[in-house]
């Protein structure tokens, strides 16, 4: 199967079968969801998610983050993997944020990568997420199912991956494939043991071909 066909096939049911996808994480505006991305590396948007609310308590802005002690930051955040690391880029993105923007969250991906502890993943799930760009971002969930489908060959790291993916995905669907992707990592294509018999797309995967 060539691969313009296999992409074509594999969103043809996506489309068809998850026809509604979305980030899982929680939140009601751009500075939210920033937070909530640089707490949710190496973590759950399940923890992230019971994070948030009480942090946005503490700092409902970036001015009130910008002003916070980073000690208070971490006994909020210290349920998360790295609250430390993460404690300084959340205080330094806030003030990034202030002194860089205004207080406004860019829309442009290498804009918030000037924010600290935004990197190309997190600003791709900003600007694809709020402002509906045509960027997918690439976690270790996109990076293997894309690989075991067969959508990338040899890929070394995630902007490869993120290259290859878009140079086939349509440019209206690249928002929604980055959520089909990271979803069917989730719950079906899982790391250790997919779930290959209960997935809708083995006919086209290159994993199950060779496994089976």
């Amino acid at each position: 199967m060539r691969k313009k066909e296999r992409f074509e096939k594999i969103i043809s049911w996506f489309e068809s079968n998850v026809p509604v996808a979305e980030t899982e994480l929680e939140y009601g505006s751009a500075y939210e969801l920033i937070v909530a991305v640089i707490l949710s590396a190496q973590c759950t948007d399940k923890r992230v998610n019971i994070i948030t609310p009480e942090f946005f308590k503490y700092f409902p802005d970036e001015k009130a983050l910008s002003r916070a002690d980073v000690n208070d930051v971490y006994e909020v955040i210290k349920s998360c993997s790295y609250p430390n690391n993460k404690a300084k880029n959340l205080i330094g993105m806030a003030k990034g944020l202030l002194e860089e923007f205004g207080g406004v969250v860019p829309s442009d991906v290498y804009e918030l990568q000037k924010l600290p502890g935004v990197g190309r993943k997190t600003a791709n799930v900003i600007a694809s997420v709020v402002f509906n760009k045509p960027v997918l971002a690439v976690d270790t969930h996109v990076f293997r199912v894309a690989q075991r489908l067969g959508l990338t060959t040899n890929a070394k790291n995630p902007l490869q991956a993120e290259q290859q993916l878009i140079k086939y995905i349509p440019e209206d669907k690249i928002s929604i494939a980055h959520h089909w992707l990271i979803l069917h990592g989730r719950y079906v294509c899982i790391a250790r043991k997919p779930k290959c018999e209960e997935c809708g797309l083995k006919e086209f995967c290159k994993f199950y071909t060779r496994m089976g």
